[in-house]
């Protein structure tokens, strides 16, 4: 599949990365030189200097022969004119566009092959607070992600040195769990997957990733011992969208503050919130930290547009006592430096930006893609369609399944049951299986796509 990727900023050259080691051929389009020699040095890709939304610039990099248009520049108008031209000129099959500006969504209809021809819109702010609100929904978990229509949750958790899972065996959580049936998808030990058997025994500070049907999660988390008592106090570092956004999205089941720097801003979203107090200042300003009761905060959130002070901000409030921090990171070398330390949870909204896109480049039936541990792992949802003559896993056994390595699966959702992955549940017709993969290669992730893929000489 040709790919053309518009704008090689964080969430393009993100983009760029993943699917370049997958079977694609990417072409990335900048007006920055240097961004693209530094991704043409280290990835497979071809890159055109030039404006992404002109027609001129779109034909030197062979739109005429792309499966599908990415449009990620930072401009909202740049994304929808380049994907009007491709649909207009160039008759593109598939486009996907970033955009964030709020009053273009407005409209429902806005987006349609009758008037801005865009297949897929995603509102990169719009992801982060989803996920961010998930999390605080769901105190203890590292991450949280929903598949099959929100019906199963993928869960991850890090063991506490002094927590109840830390020296247990696999084989003995479902006694811990009674009411409700689950499964361990994957465990990361210092960085490195672990493949979950029976007998494996989980240590402290292991990243334990389980997987059960959404109305269980809640017990799941207590049974286990590593679910923390709900959350209260919301402190949000940052005014600008994502900050409004957030604070609008939780004002009504926490208590909401949110810091800003700027006066005009601040008055302006002071305007719009309705319950949550918007604060004029610095979130790096310790004195302000000590003011608002910084001990008292049950979650401090960094979400401002700059790396260095959602960092810095973080690390202080950490010390000052907040009991959990999540903290925006957009660069990928800060993440490693700081996660697992005093910074709890870090967002990136290029890996959640691209976990979205990924779904609608798959080949196949892949329906929901997310990218785990900074791009490490993933988890996707495949459909299963066809026969047992023409599907290579219909009427088969999950243990008779001849699944990658480094390959799980975690459940099956078969109507409105959710089947936990046991090795005698056997594939039906139009079964959403949930895989885990700890290998990204290409070979790997080709290898799951063809596994699911029905033939196409059987009708």
């Amino acid at each position: 599949m040709n790919i053309l990727i518009l704008g090689a900023g964080q969430v393009g050259g993100t983009l760029a990365q993943h699917l370049a080691s997958e079977a694609f051929d990417i072409t990335v389009v900048d007006i920055d030189a240097a961004r693209l020699e530094e991704l043409r040095r280290r990835l497979d890709i071809r890159t055109v200097l030039g404006h992404a939304s002109r027609p001129d610039v779109l034909r030197r990099a062979g739109v005429e022969e792309a499966d599908m248009l990415i449009a990620v520049t930072p401009y909202d108008e740049v994304n929808m004119v380049a994907c009007q031209v491709c649909y207009t000129m160039f008759q593109t099959e598939r486009k996907i566009a970033r955009i964030r500006e709020d009053s273009f969504h407005a409209r429902a209809s806005l987006f349609s092959s009758e008037h801005m021809p865009i297949d897929f819109v995603i509102n990169p702010e719009r992801v982060v607070t989803d996920q961010i609100s998930e999390l605080l929904q769901r105190p203890g978990a590292l991450q949280v992600l929903d598949f099959a229509n929100g019906r199963v949750k993928l869960v991850a958790l890090r063991v506490r040195e002094d927590g109840p899972l830390a020296g247990s065996q696999l084989r003995h959580l479902r006694e811990r769990v009674p009411k409700a049936d689950m499964r361990v998808a994957a465990i990361f030990r210092r960085g490195r997957a672990i493949l979950p058997e029976g007998d494996t025994t989980i240590e402290a500070d292991d990243e334990v990733f389980f997987i059960a049907a959404t109305q269980h999660i809640r017990g799941v988390m207590a049974a286990l011992g590593e679910a923390e008592r709900p959350y209260k106090r919301v402190l949000v570092a940052g005014g600008g969208r994502i900050g409004e956004y957030l604070a609008k999205a939780i004002e009504s089941r926490f208590s909401v503050k949110v810091i800003e720097h700027n006066q005009d801003r601040a008055n302006e979203i002071a305007q719009r919130l309705e319950s949550a107090v918007v604060i004029l200042g610095d979130a790096t300003d310790r004195e302000l930290l000590l003011q608002e009761n910084i001990e008292r905060v049950d979650v401090f959130c960094a979400v401002t547009n700059d790396d260095e002070v959602n960092i810095m901000s973080s690390l202080l409030a950490k010390r000052l006592g907040v009991r959990q921090v999540m903290t925006l990171i957009g660069k990928p070398a800060y993440i490693d430096l700081v996660v697992g330390r005093d910074i709890d949870i870090a967002i990136s909204p290029q890996l959640a930006t691209t976990s979205m896109i990924l779904a609608h480049v798959r080949r196949g039936d892949v329906t929901q893609v997310h990218t785990l541990r900074r791009g490490a792992a993933e988890a996707m949802e495949a459909v299963v369609h066809g026969g047992a003559k023409s599907s290579k896993v219909i009427g088969k056994r999950l243990d008779s399944l001849p699944l990658p390595a480094g390959t799980t699966i975690g459940a099956i959702v078969r109507g409105d049951a959710v089947l936990i992955a046991h090795d005698d549940v056997v594939i039906e017709p139009e079964d959403h299986v949930i895989l885990f993969l700890t290998d990204r290669r290409k070979r790997r992730i080709a290898e799951v796509g063809r596994l699911f893929q029905a033939d196409p000489s059987f009708i």
